[in-house]
């Protein structure tokens, strides 16, 4: 296995495991190798955005991202006003963290908006791994069961899966892709605790994951 990636695994393990892009892992040389879902620095453009409507406030960075990026969220609505709120700044969270680390940038603007406290720190050094080990991501990833739990006004906390299998992680100098067996572990289970801010953005505070949860499994 390639020493920079393994270095990568190391440093995002010191940073409360934010595994948000993170692809399955497979057979042995895999298990030491997160890999996340994003794309290359060619061939940008705009993210879809979900379909919710746009509140009211202050206004939402745009995203881009390269073509060969391709993320999906099921649900994108519930119906509920509260829920698709929280859904929707959810996705552009992890757009934003993929974009963040196309672009190599750990302070990214867009990046920034969507986290707070713990979160943007970890988020922070996440970006810093891949960028100081030279990788970058490509690939697919299908974020479903999004479910959300609303706290209060201002707190919310949801649960979704990551299917992760055909994420890659991808050398930047070499646009060598790393591809790996999928197993149980390709699948996880996510948490994550959001904080609604003054401008009406839904921040994430907190996230944790399970790698091979079962009830993500296919």
């Amino acid at each position: 296995m390639n020493r920079p990636l393994r270095l990568a695994t190391v440093a995002l393990t010191a940073t409360a495991a934010l595994l948000l892009t993170a692809c399955g892992s497979g057979d042995d040389e895999s298990k030491d190798n997160d890999k996340i879902a994003g794309a290359d620095k060619g061939g940008e453009k705009e993210s879809a955005s979900p379909t919710a409507s746009e509140p009211a406030g202050v206004e939402r960075p745009k995203i881009k991202l390269p073509s060969d990026v391709k993320l999906s969220f099921k649900p994108e609505q519930t119906g509920d006003t509260a829920k698709d709120a929280i859904l929707r700044d959810n996705s552009d969270f992890i757009r934003a963290l993929n974009a963040a680390i196309v672009a190599g940038d750990p302070r990214l603007p867009a990046l920034e908006f969507f986290t707070e406290g713990e979160a943007a720190a970890s988020s922070q050094n996440w970006v810093k791994a891949f960028k100081d080990a030279g990788w970058t991501v490509t690939g697919t990833v299908k974020y479903y069961n999004r479910q959300v739990a609303v706290k209060s006004k201002t707190a919310a906390s949801l649960t979704y899966c990551g299917d992760e299998s055909k994420g890659y992680s991808k050398v930047i100098k070499t646009g060598q892709v790393k591809r790996t067996k999928v197993t149980k572990r390709s699948y996880i289970l996510y948490g994550a605790q959001v904080e609604k801010n003054q401008e009406g953005v839904w921040e994430l505070v907190k996230i944790t994951s399970t790698r091979g949860a079962a009830v993500c499994q296919p």
